[in-house]
């Protein structure tokens, strides 16, 4: 059963599947306009703090693979990517499908979430402990909990969280999200009628919660994404909030470290943005679902670069929803839309 609304998260979802609209509509209109995809394939990919839009710099661009299908290999609206310590990519679609693929998108194995009826994941993590088998993490939304694989497929049910809608402790409305610090700790996000985070410790026991509906500073709505880095901050992708927060972990509860961001399309702006990684230098990747690009921030949240534009091009994104760094610092962007994934130098 699904809680009742808030007032406020009911008005962004339709706002958000007005953006939705919008964006369908823009792709008639290329398409219509152009007569396909190589007329619009020049379009500008990459722009610098220095703003020089449509610059002449070559493009980042390393490989393009995937499309629309049932089969292996292929997807239909990739939701959710995520990357383990030998570069396998994990991506998860609208059927349910976690498909396991190389970094240079050659598949490896696959399976399928148990329910789906309801609804199919749109988060995945992968969990390294020194010592312990590495997990992989799965925001399973429309079943209120998060579930666990062994990187084979194997399931773990003594391991999974939740699977009860509600308020309180260990409950959940719509999960987005879920990760690990380096202690074993989880933190899952959830969006709906509770927007908020839930903390627990390595054996999945309840430790504490924070957030709720609202724009100020802790507040949240829809935390699309959780990363934690190696300064035990967690950033938390407050998505409908058009924003970054990030939290002090070595506090308990977490407490507010800085939010940047903010409604718009400059440097260091953001609409809608969906995930987020971190690379090597301290330098962070946000992939952005409305503006339809990436976008390079450094440390304190500046805006560095932008790559992409919308479209179905090389160097062009349809609604992305995921992005990833590999140990060559390679990013993966997940082109949902385009049922693809692009990769590319670091950029910027």
């Amino acid at each position: 059963m699904t809680p009742p609304g808030n007032p406020l998260t009911e008005t962004i979802c339709r706002r958000s599947r007005l953006l939705e609209d919008r964006l369908v509509h823009r792709r008639q209109f290329f398409r219509q306009f152009s007569g396909g995809v190589a007329a619009i394939a020049t379009a500008p990919l990459l722009a610098t703090i220095a703003g020089c839009v449509g610059s002449t710099a070559a493009s980042p661009i390393d490989h393009i693979w995937g499309r629309r299908g049932l089969s292996e290999g292929r997807f239909l609206k990739p939701r959710a990517i995520a990357i383990d310590p030998d570069d396998l990519l994990y991506i998860v679609d609208t059927t349910g499908r976690i498909q396991v693929f190389d970094a240079d998108g050659n598949y490896q194995r696959g399976w399928k979430t148990p329910e789906t009826e309801y609804g199919r994941p749109t988060g995945l993590s992968v969990r390294t402990m020194p010592g312990q088998t590495p997990l992989l993490l799965v925001a399973d939304t429309h079943y209120y909990r998060m579930l666990a694989y062994d990187l084979n497929g194997q399931i773990l049910d003594e391991r999974r969280i939740g699977g009860v809608t509600g308020h309180g402790p260990g409950e959940f409305a719509f999960v987005t999200d879920a990760v690990c610090d380096p202690l074993g700790n989880y933190y899952i996000g959830e969006y709906g009628d509770s927007d908020r985070i839930q903390m627990f410790d390595p054996a999945g026991q309840f430790i504490c919660q924070w957030g709720g509906t609202g724009q100020a500073d802790g507040l949240f709505v829809r935390p699309q994404s959780l990363v934690v880095d190696n300064r035990d901050r967690l950033w938390v992708v407050d998505a409908c909030n058009h924003r970054i927060q990030r939290f002090d972990l070595t506090t308990s509860p977490p407490t507010h470290i800085d939010t940047f961001g903010g409604l718009g399309s400059e440097l260091g702006q953001f609409y809608y943005p969906y995930d987020l990684c971190i690379a090597e230098d301290g330098t962070a990747i946000v992939c952005e679902y409305g503006n339809q690009r990436l976008q390079r921030i450094d440390d304190t949240g500046r805006g560095i670069a932008i790559w992409g534009s919308p479209g179905h091009g090389p160097g062009q994104l349809y609604q992305p929803w995921g992005v990833v760094i590999d140990s060559q610092s390679r990013i993966h962007v997940l082109d949902s839309n385009n049922h693809r994934v692009q990769r590319l130098n670091m950029f910027g």
